[in-house]
């Protein structure tokens, strides 16, 4: 079945604008023109901000990993210091494990109290 054929339609007239009707169409699509172009310009500036933000957030990760290793290596430093120390107590010792003991808790405590300045400095600087 065929579809019957759309007719165009009639046109109605237009009542003709006075000339300060037209003046005033005309400042109207300036108008939207104008905000056209601040949206652009917003969203220009958003995404400027944005790549400013990201290359901020990459140098302060940079830095973040940096002084990670840098407080890794001394943490590790520290763990083979006390296993050192452990291995000279244990055979200056000679059976007393109450002054291994102590000696063991003090540089573990000390590694502790390393690591947890380290992940506070690390918490401060994420803003956690």
């Amino acid at each position: 079945m065929a579809t019957p054929k759309r007719t165009k339609k009639a046109k109605t007239a237009r009542p003709a604008m006075s000339p300060e009707l037209k003046a005033a169409y005309r400042e109207l699509e300036g108008s939207v023109k104008n905000v056209g172009k601040l949206i652009a310009d917003v969203r220009h500036g958003l995404r400027s901000a944005e790549r400013a933000i990201q290359t901020d957030a990459r140098t302060r990760i940079k830095a973040l990993r940096e002084d990670a290793r840098t407080h890794l290596k001394a943490l590790e430093s520290q763990r083979g210091e006390v296993s050192r120390t452990l291995g000279r107590l244990r055979k200056a010792a000679e059976g007393s494990w109450s002054d291994l003991r102590q000696s063991a808790e003090t540089a573990v405590a000390s590694a502790r109290t390393t690591a947890a300045s380290v992940m506070e400095r690390l918490r401060r600087a994420l803003g956690h």
